[in-house]
């Protein structure tokens, strides 16, 4: 992945106030904001998932060891 830094940000910011101007860039923010965040929680529950079957699975395992 590519690392911007400061001065490539600064200028990325500049070109996406003067594409959009300055009374849509804060709802833009905000609905990338939103997005990140439901990302953030689906891809949370799809690990969780995961990790619960695998717990399931060495329980299982453990199960039919004792037996």
């Amino acid at each position: 992945m590519p690392n911007i830094g400061v001065p490539g940000l600064i200028i990325i910011l500049i070109i996406a106030l003067i594409v959009f101007g300055p009374k849509k860039l804060p709802q833009l923010g905000k609905a990338v904001g939103q997005t990140l965040k439901e990302f953030k929680n689906s891809t949370k529950d799809i690990v969780d998932d995961v990790a619960e079957e695998f717990k399931l699975d060495d329980k299982d395992t453990d199960d039919k060891k004792k037996i």
